[in-house]
């Protein structure tokens, strides 16, 4: 049986939430600052962050710490405080979503480092990192782990190995970044990346970040093509692509574009579907209305 369906129950597509580090911005975020850094310092509002995407209708609450590897944190000086910066932010959320009867997803994003051989890193090192990210986030209660916006299938399999070592009976969701001509950075096709994942043993492969609604539903036909067995499948596109408007960007993706597109991927077979950059709780509560309407 699928850890995460059966987790989720029989209803799909499920909603996820949407862009964590524009709603910190708006909250007076200082632009270069790390969002991690306010679950030390401002966890009110990582807390109504939270709650907006609940209101919004996200059954699955992502913890604001996807640059929480030791990499990522060392480059703001948050290395030390590692453990307390995961465990804080799982705490965060879990308070919102044990309000509201929701889950919450541990995120893992990449370490920033490259695997050999185009790196110096080893695979054994990527794991070592991620263990430790994630051990803290076990600490704080998350319900399942969310491995992120990966572009290197070596890099994968190391944040898999590292949720069998420390979280065995968390189900686990792999997404990577589809954003190169339909590739990934690495050169890595959606099917392969389905294939590679479901051998591996995650409960959910999928796709996030990208290029925009449009080829984010290529991508989603082709992992849908791709699928096998009871492997689930996830899309999280982000609100179109970035404009820059007087001295700012904004995301060309209404939350009308979303919902349609989101009607599209459920059409298509898509089973988790939420945003990613440039989404709002605004853009889930369309997409909730268009899946779910009262």
């Amino acid at each position: 049986m699928n850890r995460l369906a059966a987790l989720l129950g029989p209803e799909r597509p499920v909603l996820l939430d949407g862009g964590m580090g524009t709603l910190l911005q708006d909250s007076g975020l200082e632009d270069g600052a790390p969002g991690e850094l306010w679950n030390l310092e401002n966890q009110d509002a990582v807390r109504a962050a939270h709650a907006a995407y609940a209101d919004a209708g996200a059954r699955i609450l992502t913890t604001n710490t996807f640059g929480g590897t030791r990499p990522r944190l060392d480059m703001h000086g948050l290395g030390d405080p590692l453990a307390e910066v995961n465990r804080n932010a799982a705490r965060i959320a879990r308070s919102v979503a044990d309000e509201r009867g929701l889950l919450v997803a541990g995120d893992l994003g990449p370490t920033g480092e490259l695997l050999a051989p185009l790196g110096a890193m080893t695979s054994e090192e990527a794991q070592a990192l991620f263990a430790e990210q994630l051990t803290a986030l076990v600490e704080g209660g998350i319900d399942l782990v969310l491995v992120e916006t990966l572009s290197d299938l070596g890099e994968a399999d190391a944040a898999v190995a590292a949720a069998k070592e420390v979280a065995p009976h968390l189900p686990v969701v792999v997404t990577m970044s589809f954003d190169t001509n339909v590739r990934t950075m690495m050169g890595v096709r959606p099917a392969d990346a389905v294939t590679h994942l479901s051998a591996a043993g995650v409960d959910a492969v999928g796709a996030n970040c990208g290029r925009g609604p449009e080829e984010m539903e290529l991508i989603a036909a082709e992992m849908v093509g791709a699928r096998n067995g009871e492997v689930l499948l996830v899309a999280q596109s982000n609100a179109g692509l970035p404009q820059v408007v007087g001295d700012h960007f904004e995301y060309d993706a209404t939350p009308g574009d979303l919902a349609a597109h989101a009607s599209r991927l459920a059409g298509l077979g898509i089973d988790l579907v939420g945003g990613c950059c440039g989404s709002t709780p605004d853009h889930i509560a369309a997409i909730r209305s268009t899946l779910s309407p009262a």
